[in-house]
């Protein structure tokens, strides 16, 4: 771009000296032989893309502005909640079946939350775990936790065994909140969990073997007054939200208060959310896209949240037309769920005018629309402690956000070459990361820059985990950037598509799986070390299905106390629906099962000759795949 300013600035200096041709004439030509070289695609890409960048460009100035005034003025978030509860005490905040909150009652709660913690020893820096389903205390609780300073570790309530252990002890918590229905999943761990770790229970009767307070009793006790001001700064962690990474484990992402309200913020302005909308949250609070990007509406915006425990396919339009919802949000599943439900009246009788989420397929979006009336699909991509949030306001189907053609150094995201093999970013001689064109699939980065706050990587509360996710010697020598991990295209226009995962993780029912995490797991349980983990694809379904390929070469494994090890120790959406059994192991030079291999083959019993089983969704036991059930699988008449 560079060269050619130079070359038709210089080509303009020209005509203009030495053939003393007009003004107009002058730039009249320049602009001929620029539309002339190839000029008229950019030409043709500003035309058709400036609207958007600059009501892009907008929405990214506010943001900026309004994070900045937060840290000068250091509203963190409890401080920014309170500030609403100023301005609309009695509008309701929570709702959740038949109980409802109001901003004050909702304060009132907060404060006693914090009040109790404050008093029973925790300070600023604390970590306290929160294990529950959604309930109306959720948002309440971190909030309380976060006036004095201690970080709520939001734990994916599915979670047992190993990864529950692991995700409690990698925060450090000093106590774990806990739903009384998962009460038996924590005693399970508690051995290996640290004896001076302090258990609390929601509500109902605790557990004598947790010896658990009930929180609901304790914080009655104490007063609704603003807990002690411990220098609670916009920079400190706020939550820990857990992600899945590439390396096995879920890794504890750092969420500081700065960062809740970009995303935030970004979700409000880009689908123009305000305190007049409802929201309605069936997405689990643990997640960034429901407890951080759906619950900050109502923190930060005012708006009022109702809130399912789980998602319910048939419940769905009952409950936005119940609760009167305005904007709901999804992940792709939850669409194709609606989708394959019954006609029921409800479906047209809501008043919900956006959903907004990621993962919709284009296939099906025009289709949701339309039998469901929601006039804006409001796509999003972003990592829960990454610097690369990218959206897609404008119903783009397929697409999950944007990036600028015209000035992209005003928000340095882009797609960078991949080793289909390595999954390694491509580097030129000097050592630079290369870029991918339009059309071609890219790892998405994003350019790190220093005491810029939509720019800062937050990182993970390990530091190993956080180095592995800054890239060096980017856009520049000597600079950083994030690593995504995911494989985007971009298309002439800018608008981002996401192809698939890179490493060795792939999603699945809205939710990252850890293949090391599966693979370490089915170790275990078979004590076998030829064993890999991948996912297939399965028409029909938002991302890949998990399939586990075994090398079982006397026929030994023990299907059926297989799926139990699996069932005891792993989340639903993490376990195989596959299990293919080999009679020998093709293998890398270091001695690795070929992965791409056998994820390319997928689970077609036609083609291999491995004994395959599959997980029967009826009695959640691994069966035999055969012909007949794989065309079940294949026409969808048969559902996993």
């Amino acid at each position: 771009m560079l060269a050619k300013i130079v070359a038709f600035s210089a080509l303009g200096a020209s005509l203009w000296m030495f053939l003393n041709t007009g003004i107009l004439l002058t730039l009249s030509m320049v602009l001929g032989a620029y539309l002339a070289t190839g000029g008229w695609r950019f030409m043709r890409i500003v035309l058709l893309t400036l609207p958007r960048d600059v009501y892009g460009l907008r929405v990214l100035i506010t943001v900026t502005l309004r994070v900045k005034y937060n840290i000068r003025m250091n509203r963190t978030v409890p401080k920014i909640f309170d500030e609403n509860v100023l301005k609309y005490p009695n509008k309701t905040f929570l709702m959740f079946n038949e109980k409802q909150w109001s901003f004050k009652d909702s304060q009132d709660f907060s404060n006693r939350v914090g009040n109790y913690f404050y008093e029973s020893g925790y300070r600023k820096g604390d970590v306290v775990a929160v294990f529950s389903e959604n309930c109306l205390e959720y948002i309440p609780l971190w909030l309380g936790l976060s006036r004095i300073g201690v970080t709520a570790a939001l734990i994916n309530f599915n979670l047992r065994d190993i990864s529950l252990t692991h995700c409690i002890q990698a925060a450090n918590a000093k106590g774990v909140i806990y739903a009384d229905n998962l009460q038996d999943a924590l005693k399970d761990i508690k051995p290996h969990l640290s004896p001076s770790l302090n258990y609390y229970a929601i509500d109902g009767s605790g557990s004598q073997v947790l010896q658990a307070k009930i929180l609901s009793q304790e914080v009655t006790k104490r007063s609704s007054y603003t807990p002690p001001n411990l220098d609670v700064k916009c920079a400190d962690r706020l939550l820990l939200v857990y992600t899945s990474g590439t390396t096995g484990l879920p890794k504890a992402a750092v969420v500081s208060h700065t960062r809740f309200c970009y995303l935030a913020y970004g979700v409000q302005l880009f689908f123009k959310i305000t305190p007049a909308d409802i929201d309605y949250i069936s997405l689990p609070l643990y997640h960034t896209a429901g407890g951080i990007l759906g619950a900050g509406q109502g923190v930060l915006g005012a708006s009022t949240l109702a809130i399912r425990a789980k998602f319910s396919a048939s419940q769905f339009w009952t409950d936005c037309v119940k609760y009167k919802a305005t904007t709901a949000q999804y992940i792709g599943e939850i669409c194709r769920y609606l989708l394959a439900q019954p006609v029921r009246p409800e479906e047209t009788q809501h008043t919900v005018r956006l959903m907004f989420g990621n993962g919709v397929k284009p296939q099906i979006w025009k289709q949701f629309q339309e039998r469901f009336g929601v006039k804006l699909i409001g796509e999003f991509y972003g990592a829960t402690e990454g610097n690369c949030a990218i959206v897609n306001f404008e119903n783009r189907i397929g697409a999950v956000g944007f990036g600028t053609r015209i000035a992209p150094f005003l928000y340095p995201i882009t797609l960078m070459k991949v080793n289909p093999e390595t999954n390694e970013i491509i580097r030129d001689k000097n050592g630079i990361c290369v870029k991918a064109e339009p059309g071609e699939p890219g790892e998405l980065v994003g350019k790190i820059v220093k005491g810029n706050p939509v720019r800062e990587f937050d990182g993970y509360v390990d530091d190993k985990s956080t180095s592995k996710k800054v890239i060096h010697d980017v856009f520049v020598k000597g600079d950083l950037a994030f690593s995504t991990g995911d494989i985007l295209v971009m298309d002439e226009l800018g608008y981002m598509y996401f192809r698939d995962r890179t490493g060795d993780t792939f999603r699945w029912r809205g939710e990252n799986v850890s293949t090391n995490e599966v693979e370490a797991v089915i170790s275990n349980a078979i004590r076998l070390q030829d064993a890999v983990v991948y996912g297939v694809e399965v028409p029909g379904n938002e991302g890949r299905a998990g399939m586990a390929a075994i090398v079982d070469e006397t026929n030994s494994v023990d299907v059926a106390q297989l799926g139990l090890s699996l069932n005891r120790s792993l989340p639903v959406y993490a376990r195989p629906l596959f299990l293919r059994f080999l009679k020998e192991a093709d293998t890398t030079g270091t001695f690795k099962l070929k992965k791409n291999k056998l994820r390319d083959e997928g689970f077609d019993v036609s083609v291999i000759k491995d004994r395959i089983h599959y997980l029967n969704p009826d009695n959640k036991q691994y069966e035999l795949l055969t012909p007949a059930v794989h065309a079940n699988i294949i026409s969808g008449k048969l559902r996993l």
